[in-house]
């Protein structure tokens, strides 16, 4: 494992393999070429290829790669999660709740309402569904239901184990009879008949009488074997040790069975992702396009007959009909396939011409010419090819406009329109035929080997551009040849309007059908044969072949590929030639060209036999001719003749052309000669060295003397007069020739580069300099020739650069190839580069005379180009595509390594000092390139990056290791921190790569050499932390873990791409099948040990109680979403210490992110939604008191000296911490126990704690949200989901286009496995995803217990400490208890089961002794499990709880097990308000499990347990009972919290449960935003604790010291001491605990005064401990307490609630409620709709919408004048109503809103009856309604005590009105701020006279002098007292007014002022005294603005009669 193999990599030579049966390079080519061009093609075609070998290869790249391809486990197995289960699915409660055999009955009776406080009346009396249901553990149950379907959970249980007895009652009702319970309570039934009543009263009596029975029996039992169990317990005890000897190995056996490698679970590696894979690189292959079968069938006329003599035989067409096949590309108006020729005719009529049928040439093998010799030795058999039917067609660029053209052909005849007559009529067509067979007989014997156009047809090929062929299409109609219209140009001209019927409608159609059909081609076809007649593999030879017709590819080099076969044909095309003015010849009509090739023009040199031949002649001809036209001087032409040319061409080679005349005319009386020459034509095929292409005009010769040749160049100088020029030399013929061969070039530039190595090679005498010239001019080479010679061009580059002696050159060389590879990159040809370097490049062999290497000479010139001063467009493509310059130096490398030897040498003498400079030079020289070029050239600097990683990657293999480190070392050190994103991109992806070498592991572990020998794994020194010796063992991965601990620092997107490379990187190591032994994992998670320190420096930043990924969290219920740590009652505060502390300091030390602004506080969920005033320091609340480590913030700033100055603050991503907690519980996992230990013992106490905190996150992290909430997230994240491709990595490089499609096609199959879908959530996806996410769970869940059982087997000291009650202690059980509270599966849970035995037995003390809060939360969660709907998980829940009790019970010495007994009564009732409906069937059954446990046990069968255990049942049971009604009004705040608290209350006896129920009212406030009435919970809790302890005399005061907060607190100085349950550990801390969660609610209440009374009681407890640090917490509080109180005072905002009196009534609906009056208290400034809403929707809920009705009217209402049939709720705002003298008391705000009990509403209303009345009539009555307690208090709503009315007289009202305006004023004027808007308001309704309402109306009324006397004297005297206070406050108002406004309010404040002054004036007049309007004597300019006020007071500027009523 530590181990670099040596054989590490290898050269090897693969076969070339062709596609075809030989090789296409003939046998003498290599002898015959002498051209270094042709050399090099063919030796380029004839080399085999070259492979570097790396025999891991395959393990260096990302996990996805590796070869055993077991990412996904098989079949993930389904866990079962309570989560999932159906709500309402229940289990049959008949079959769970009665056992078989018991008494059983059930029928209808009638429920008398529980409550006994009330007299039963007939009306409570409801009817109820009764069954009566023997439980498991035998006891009975009374259950009641609405209806007769018992599977349905019951309203309701009376448990008969509490039942005394049953007695008729008939007071209330007839057939009534009363069950007696235990606690005094009675329950009232009814029947319908007496015999009912009888039968019920006997039936419960019989099973009271056998219980009972049963219970005395069980007393004497234990009193018989008291005496003999005292010897006994030694024993018991003993055997029950031994029980647990075994228990850890069956606990860590059946954990580790069935395990899966979490890895294996990670969404990352079960999604498909393709970005990594490096695309495929191939040999070079032959390449085509699309390929098409065009199979030739038939070709028939209507004109038939029968062509032999005898007139016998099968009737056929009545002459030859030859077929040439062409594609013809009308888009383009290219000619793009050669012509394919097919004789289709019968061989009857093929006879009728001479000389078929017999080939005799093609026998011998034509002994004349070598290289038809050559070609006939390909091994095709006989007659193969003899007449073709079947053509290959390629199409690269198919479209639509392609078309299949067939030209038809016959023997000469005559013209054209002539022949075709006959074929065109329809007339008698056997007369017909003869004559036209008559005539055809006598053309072919005569004319037989010349051809004329006949018809044409066409049809298209392809559907549309992707090549689907259309083959649904026939051949058009067969058209007649125009014989003017021959040329291909005509040709295109006709098919463009091939698709225009009525253009096509005009063209003279022949009678004939030609049957062709096309298809597609098999890739496995067999008998196919080249264009060059080479048989391809898989040539059978029976039967026809297919011939492959070549291809005329369009010379652009997107369509180009390197050439890999040899080819050389020459396709010659005569196309015109004019003769109409020739003088030499007498006849020169019918023309025939005959074309050759000769290699000579001597007189008697033989023209070379490489034509190719058409069917039915041999396959090479030595001449062909071309199709000859009837009677035309200037013919035109379309044939097409396709020439073998030879390898090497010389100067000779040339085509001779020869015209004939041929005469047609048979009858003339001279026997005339068939044909007459008349002139021929040449043409050299080389002009300076290549081959001539393109059309060429040429004068015609009337004869040919030898050596014609050389009179070509000058035709008028008649150089050699022996040559007669027809029309006097000029250019008459026309032809074109066209070059497919893949050893000459058509490009000069290209020519001339070889041309100019071949001299320098041969003779020296060339220079570099014009080398230089000539390698520039590559430049300018065409693209497509540059692909079509890719190799041929590249290899010879690398050979100039390893000989060039200048520095000059090799620069240059290295920038052809830049330009090279840049223009394949850019025709998206890279991957033939790809392929060349890997298979092709071969650097020339080692030598050692021959120093220069390709690598260091590539390198040199590398640097040269990236030089600063070079020319950037260069160096920028040279960094773009580096990766190809790095391959070939890679490879060179490892040529010279094998080639030389030198691969055996130490690796530091590998290389030579000069090849290691300047690979340190090229990545120095690189490096600057990437860091900065990023801003404006990001792809050139990202390739470079990566292609940089790869080369150093691989150095590895070949270098030296150090050196190679050097350079990593020198490239980290380019990079800041605080980089651009881009930047940590470019190094997180250097990282990657690097780190993906195949021996990462033994570069990483070091051989650890001790004296003399290797020393042992287990005496290494681990470290758990980046230290520099760690990073200077283990290079790699400290540097990958240090610059992954700094990227945590940066912001989101940088953490996430650093997480991935770790994370990516682990997997691969977790499933490299070379380290799958559980050893060698141990030994690789050491390199990861510094994680553990990584995630603690980091620990604040994961959100330990992180919900749910959905942002809407307001809609999840409240509690679920900040459960407490520990759930447990007593101290909530303390044990939040890790979930909390760490926000806080984040806000204080003011570090907290720039990303996050507010801070991440989970105190203050709702407060803020009623639109509180929260700043952010009220949010920080007072949390950070609850800790007990402040000091925690130096800790993690000294933590952060390693990284940047202030560790960030903000949260980690959900995905963040979920990939950064796998990657930590898989080295956990992998780890052995020792390095555990270690671990631990290093670690200080600090961070064990982290350590704990780290895997609870981790069970938070991957919790099992339910298949609902996955269902739910995935809609959510639906369409908008970014693509989780873009998170991961950034793809190495834009791959290509094919593969992209590939891919998608790939990923739309396993989408089912995706990890987030872009798509809707489809059924099998959401599945796998459950699947997934629950397996991920258990795996989690065991591996955590698996590191909590280590941990206990080696620390039990530590734990034991304190009775078990230390920090550590807490933290281990609560990560225990964290498994209970967070959804696991069935399997897991049982483990967890499993281990909490364990744990109990191991601590008891912590459960059984000292404070009992661990006990608590553990009952809690226990019984919370015996709830579940799994049926399993309760027996295991069931039995753990027996286990707990009967661990006590053996704890206590046997006595007894009052402990557990109180926590689960506690448990219990805190359940029931927590998880309403607890007391179900499934609870009934865990129950009697639990009772069954104990009577069956045999260890303590003769003890008191038994009995102790059936009394707590029964307790239980009574608790349920209690809290039956719980249930129906779970949706009713108040309601639930009016029952809770009488349940406190009934519980004054047992301070515990009473705090239990106080808790329980707590976290339905705060759930409700009731912040004042929970802190008041918490208030009642500290001084019930504070009573229980001052009785006790462990604390000063009781709880009168809380009387300044709420007088309520006289009720906690009620309680009891219950004596039998005396186990109740309050003690000063969990007081101070409690006192300071009380601060905290009230500081959430926003009730600061109150703090400082709290304070009172803790600050001398901690001044006597002489805790400083918490003083000053506390004092620091106090300080900000009271800012607050100054900041709220003086901006008037806080609000601390509206009052309100609702009133019920109806008897039929609220029972014992109707006719109740309350004070409800709302939160902040609560509207009246507002309320009243919200009860009408909660009664209408209750009752149904139609059945309730709000009373608006706060009048007194009669209960006699309402509808029985309804329920009414009346809602009247009231305010709190203070006398003068508590006014005096209470000066402040907070003070009036106080401890208030006094409450008043007035109700207006006049002696006549109406409400409203004129001024003189109108009186109101005041009510003053008096609470039972003061607000705030426990509940948010207190029963009206009394109430107390006073009606006020007309005057009375106007002088409250008028006193109540003139405070208004004075408050206005008073205030510090004063509010302008609303002084101007209250002035306006009050000075203005117009206002008729106003204060003028009540002194018109009052004080008039006749309406004065007719009210008492002393009420007048008032009036007119508060009269002038009226006009004093007006007055002083109005200069206040004055002080404040800017001049655009003058005018209207000048108008004011007079209306003041009339004011005055006005009531001088009515009182008769001197009213002086108060004057301040200034005057300003009028202003404009009166409008806007008096819009706003709604009074328009003239009088109006109504008033500002509505402002007043």
């Amino acid at each position: 494992m530590l181990q670099f193999p040596m054989d590490d990599f290898q050269i090897s030579t693969l076969r070339r393999q062709g596609r075809t049966l030989f090789s296409t390079v003939p046998e003498t080519a290599e002898k015959e070429a002498h051209s270094l061009f042709v050399q090099e093609c063919i030796h380029t075609y004839k080399s085999d290829w070259h492979v570097v070998n790396y025999k891991y290869e395959k393990y260096s790249g990302d996990f996805r790669q590796l070869p055993n391809k077991v990412l996904r486990p098989e079949k993930l197995a389904a866990h079962l999660f309570e989560v999932d289960e159906d709500v309402e699915k229940d289990e049959d409660t008949a079959s769970l709740g009665s056992q078989k055999g018991g008494v059983s009955k059930h029928g209808w009776l009638y429920k008398g309402n529980m409550n006994s406080a009330i007299s039963v009346t007939m009306r409570s009396f409801k009817r109820r569904y009764f069954h009566l249901a023997q439980l498991g553990d035998g006891s009975y149950n009374l259950n009641f239901y609405k209806d007769e379907n018992t599977t349905k959970e019951p309203k309701g249980t009376i448990f008969l184990d509490s039942c005394m007895g049953v007695v008729q009652n008939s007071k209330v009702r007839r057939f009534a009879f009363e069950l007696k319970m235990q606690d005094k309570s009675t329950f009232l039934l009814a029947a319908d008949s007496e015999a009912e009543m009888e039968e019920w009263i006997g039936t419960l009596n019989k099973i009271l009488h056998s219980s009972f029975e049963q219970a005395m029996q069980e007393k004497r039992n234990v009193e018989l074997h008291d005496d003999e169990e005292q010897g006994k317990t030694d024993l018991t005890s003993g055997s029950f040790q031994d029980s647990f000897q075994t228990a850890r190995d069956i606990e860590s056996k059946t954990r580790s069975e069935a395990r899966l490698k979490l890895f294996t679970l990670d969404p990352d590696t079960q999604k498909l992702d393709f970005s990594g894979i490096e695309p495929d690189v191939r040999q070079f292959e032959e390449k085509f396009g699309k390929r098409v079968l065009v199979s030739c069938h038939d070709l028939s006329f209507n004109l038939q007959g029968c062509v032999a003599e005898s007139e016998e035989g099968p009737t056929t067409n009545v002459e030859p009909f030859y077929v040439v096949l062409s594609l013809f590309d009308v888009q383009n108006s290219r000619k793009i396939s050669a012509d394919f020729h097919v004789d289709l005719n019968h061989p009857l009529v093929r006879q009728m011409t001479p000389g078929s049928g017999s080939r005799p040439d093609v026998i011998n093998g034509g002994d004349d010419d070598p290289s038809a010799g050559r070609r006939q030795a390909s091994g095709l058999p006989t007659g193969a090819l003899e007449y073709p039917r079947q053509g290959v067609f390629s199409v690269t660029c198919p479209h639509p406009e392609i078309f299949l053209v067939a030209r038809v052909e016959k023997v000469l005849q005559g013209g054209i329109t002539h022949c075709t007559e006959p074929y065109m009529k329809c007339s008698d067509s056997t007369k017909m035929a003869q004559k036209v067979l008559k005539n055809a007989k006598m053309a072919c014997s005569r004319l037989g080997q010349y051809r004329m156009p006949f018809a044409w047809a066409a049809r298209p090929v392809f559907k549309d551009a992707s090549g689907t062929l259309d083959k649904s299409f026939r051949f058009s109609a067969l058209y007649r040849q125009d014989s003017s219209k021959l040329s291909d140009e005509d040709m295109f001209k006709l098919l463009t309007d091939f698709r225009k019927p009525e253009k096509m409608a005009k063209l003279p159609v022949l009678l004939g059908n030609l049957d062709v059909t096309i298809d597609s081609v098999a890739p496995d076809v067999t008998n196919c044969v080249t264009s060059s007649y080479i048989p391809v593999r898989a040539f059978e030879g029976s039967g026809p072949a297919l011939l492959e017709v070549e291809e005329f590819v369009p010379f652009i080099a997107k369509c180009s590929q390197p050439f890999t076969i040899y080819k050389n044909h020459l396709y010659v095309y005569p196309k015109h030639l004019k003769y109409d003015g020739q003088k030499c010849f007498a006849k020169a009509r019918n023309i025939a060209v005959c074309i050759e090739f000769k290699d000579s023009d001597e007189d008697e040199a033989q023209p070379v036999k490489c034509i190719y031949g058409h069917p039915g002649a041999p396959l090479f001809t030595k001449q062909a001719y071309a199709t000859v036209l009837h009677h035309q001087q200037n013919p035109e032409f379309y044939d097409e003749i396709k020439i073998e040319l030879p390898t090497q061409l010389h100067e000779k080679h040339h085509l001779l052309f020869t015209f004939y005349h041929v005469s047609c005319d048979s009858n003339s009386k001279k026997k005339d000669l068939v044909e007459s020459a008349v002139g021929s034509a040449w043409l050299p095929l080389l002009r300076d060295g290549r081959v001539t292409m393109n059309e060429q005009p040429l004068p015609v010769a009337a004869n040919l003397p030898a050596g014609y040749l050389g009179s070509q160049d000058g035709i008028n100088k008649h150089s050699g007069s022996e040559i007669k020029w027809v029309d006097g030399g000029k250019p008459l013929f026309k032809v074109s020739t066209h070059l497919v061969s893949t050893v000459y070039t058509q490009d000069q530039h290209l020519h001339n580069f070889f041309h100019h190595c071949q001299i320098m090679e041969t003779s020296g005498q060339a220079s570099e300099g014009d080398l230089v010239k000539y390698l520039k001019s590559l430049h300018a080479m065409e693209g497509h020739v540059m692909v079509n010679f890719l190799p041929t061009v590249l290899n010879q580059l690398f050979c100039v650069l390893t000989r060039a002696t200048h520095e000059d050159v090799a620069v240059n060389v290295t920038r052809v190839m830049v330009h090279v590879v840049a223009q394949c990159h850019e025709e998206g040809l890279e991957h033939y580069l790809r392929s060349y370097i890997k298979f092709v490049f071969k650097p020339e062999p080692y030598s050692s005379t021959d120093v220069k290497t390709v690598h260091e000479e590539l390198s040199k010139a590398m640097t040269a180009i990236l030089k600063p001063s070079t020319d950037f467009l260069t160096s920028n493509k040279l960094l773009k595509y580096s990766w190809y310059f790095f391959e070939a130096l890679v490879k060179s490398m490892a040529h010279y390594l094998i080639e030389s030897g030198k691969v055996k040498l130490s690796r530091n003498q590998r290389f030579s000092a000069s090849y290691y400079h300047a690979a340190e030079t090229l990545v120095n020289m690189l490096m600057p390139h990437i860091t900065q070029k990023y801003k404006d050239n990001l792809d050139a600097a990202r390739n470079a990056n990566h292609s940089l990683a790869v080369f150093i990657k691989r150095c590895f293999t070949f270098m030296d290791r150090g050196f190679v480190l050097k350079q990593i070392n020198n490239y980290m050190n380019c990079f800041m921190p605080g980089d651009p994103k881009t930047l940590y991109e470019f190094k997180f992806e250097f990282l990657r790569v690097v780190c993906n070498h195949e021996h990462y592991v033994p570069l990483n572990l070091p051989m650890p050499f001790g004296k003399g020998r290797i020393q042992r794994f287990q005496d290494l020194q681990l470290d758990y932390s980046l230290n520099d010796d760690f990073c200077q063992n283990h290079f790699l991965v400290g540097l990958l873990l240090r610059e992954v601990g700094s990227a945590l620092q940066e912001f989101r997107e940088i953490r996430q791409i650093a997480i991935q490379v770790l994370k990516g990187l682990m997997i691969k190591h977790t499933l490299d099948d070379r380290y799958a032994a559980k050893s060698q994992q141990a030994r690789l998670a050491t390199l990861y040990l510094p994680l553990f320190g990584l995630l603690q420096e980091n620990v604040y930043r994961l959100d330990v109680k992180e919900s749910a990924p959905l942002a809407n969290h307001n809609n999840s219920r409240e509690d679920y979403l900040v459960p407490n740590s520990m759930v447990t009652p007593q101290k909530p505060g303390s044990c939040v210490e890790n979930a909390l502390h760490k926000d806080v300091f984040g806000v204080i030390s003011g570090t907290a992110s720039p990303h996050n602004s507010t801070p991440n506080v989970s105190s203050v969920h709702h407060a803020d939604s009623r639109g509180s005033l929260i700043s952010t320091d009220s949010g920080s609340s007072l949390q950070d008191k609850s800790s007990d480590k402040t000091n925690s913030l130096e800790k993690y700033q000294g933590a952060s000296a390693m990284g940047s100055a202030g560790l960030r603050c903000d949260k980690l991503d959900r995905d963040e911490v979920k990939n950064m907690l796998m990657c930590l519980l898989h080295v956990l996992k992998s780890m052995s126990e020792e390095a555990l230990f270690a671990y631990w013992n290093k670690a200080a106490p600090l961070e064990l704690m982290d350590f704990f905190t780290l895997i609870e996150v981790c069970l938070h992290q991957f919790r099992y949200m339910g298949k609902r909430f996955i269902v739910r997230s995935q809609e959510g994240a639906g369409p908008v989901a970014p693509d989780r491709k873009s998170l991961t990595l950034p793809v190495s490089r834009n791959r290509t286009g094919i593969l992209h499609a590939r891919l998608q096609q790939l990923g739309t199959l396993e989408n089912a496995h995706t990890f987030n879908n872009m798509y809707s959530p489809m059924e099998a996806d959401v599945s796998s995803q459950c699947l997934l996410e629950a397996n991920v769970s258990t795996e989690v869940c065991l591996t955590v217990l698996d590191t909590l059982s280590i941990f206990i087997m080696g620390f039990k000291t530590q734990l034991n400490s304190d009775l078990g009650h230390n920090p550590l202690m807490k933290k281990v059980f609560q990560v225990h208890l964290c498994f209970l509270q967070i959804p696991q599966s069935e399997a897991a849970l049982k483990q967890v089961f499993t281990s909490l035995r364990t744990f109990i037995y191991k601590f008891p003390c912590t459960f059984f002794d000292g404070r009992a809060d661990m006990c608590a939360s553990l009952c809690y969660e226990i019984l919370k499990c015996c709830n579940s709907k799994l049926s399993s998980i309760r027996s295991d829940a069931a039995h753990l709880l027996y286990f707990l009790m009967k661990s006590n019970f053996d704890y206590t010495g046997r006595k007894s097990f009052v402990r557990t007994h109180l926590q689960v009564v506690i448990a219990v009732s805190q359940l029931i308000a927590d998880v309403i409906g607890i007391g179900g069937t499934r609870f009934q059954q865990s129950l009697s499990i639990i009772n069954n446990c104990a009577n069956s046990d045999k260890s303590i069968k003769h003890t008191a347990f038994p009995s102790d255990v059936k009394d707590l049942t029964k307790r239980i049971r009574t608790v349920l009972m209690a809290t039956e009604q719980m249930k129906e009004h779970e949706n009713d705040p108040e309601m639930l919290v009016d029952l809770q608290y009488s349940l406190a209350k009934s519980y004054t006896s047992t301070p515990e449960l009473r705090k239990t129920w106080l808790d329980s009212m707590a976290r339905i406030h705060n759930k409700n935003g009731d912040l004042s009435e929970a802190a008041m919970c918490y208030v009642h809790v500290a001084a019930l604790v504070a009573e229980y302890l001052w009785r006790k005399g462990m604390f000063r005061q009781g709880c009168s010291s809380f009387r300044v907060t709420t007088p309520n607190i006289d009720e906690e100085a009620a309680m009891m001491e219950d004596v039998g349950m005396q186990d109740v550990h309050f003690n000063e801390e969990v007081l101070m605990e409690l006192l300071e969660e009380c601060a905290d609610g009230l500081w959430k209440a926003e009730r600061y005064e109150l703090i400082a009374d709290v304070y009172r009681l803790i600050i001398p407890i901690y001044e006597q401990r002489r805790d400083f640090e918490k003083l000053t917490h506390l004092y620091d509080t106090l300080h900000r307490a009271y800012t607050k109180v100054m900041e709220v005072m003086h901006s008037g905002k806080r609000l601390l609630g509206t009052y309100f009196r609702v009133a019920f009534f109806g008897q039929g609906f609220f029972e014992d409620e109707d006719g109740k009056e309350y004070i409800y208290k709302e939160p902040k400034f609560t509207p009246l709709s507002e309320i009243s809403q919200r009860l009408l929707k909660l009664y209408s809920d209750k009752f149904g919408q139609e059945n309730v009705k709000i009373i608006q009217d706060s009048s007194k209402v009669n209960p006699k004048d309402l509808d029985s049939k309804y329920a009414y709720i009346q809602v009247t705002h009231v305010t709190p109503h203070l006398d003068d003298k508590e006014l005096d008391d209470r000066k402040t705000d907070f003070e009036k809103c106080h401890n208030i009990r006094r409450f008043v509403f007035e109700t207006p209303f006049t002696v006549s009856g109406k409400k409203q009345g004129g001024v003189e009539e109108q009186c109101k009555r005041r009510t003053v309604l008096t609470t039972t307690h003061c607000f705030p208090y426990v509940k948010k709503r207190i029963a009206v005590m009394y109430q107390h009315q006073t009606d006020l007289s007309p005057i009375e009202v106007a002088i409250d009105e008028m006193s109540a305006k003139v405070g208004e004023l004075r408050l206005l004027c008073s205030a510090s701020e004063v509010d302008m808007i609303r002084l101007q308001l209250k002035l306006q309704g009050s000075i203005s006279v117009q206002v008729n309402a106003g204060p003028l109306a009540y002194a018109r009324a009052f004080l008039n002098d006749s309406s004065a006397k007719k009210y008492p004297d002393n009420k007048v005297k008032q009036l007119k007292e508060v009269f002038r206070q009226f006009v004093d406050a007006c007055g002083q108002a109005l200069a206040v007014n004055e002080r404040l406004i800017k001049e655009d309010q003058q005018e209207y404040h000048d108008e004011m002022k007079a209306n003041y002054k009339d004011l005055a004036r006005e009531l001088s007049h009515i009182m008769h005294e001197q009213i002086n309007p108060v004057d301040d004597g200034t005057r300003n300019a009028l202003s404009d603005s009166t409008g806007i006020f008096n819009a706003i007071s709604g009074t328009p500027t003239s009088a109006s009669p109504h008033g500002s009523s509505a402002i007043l």
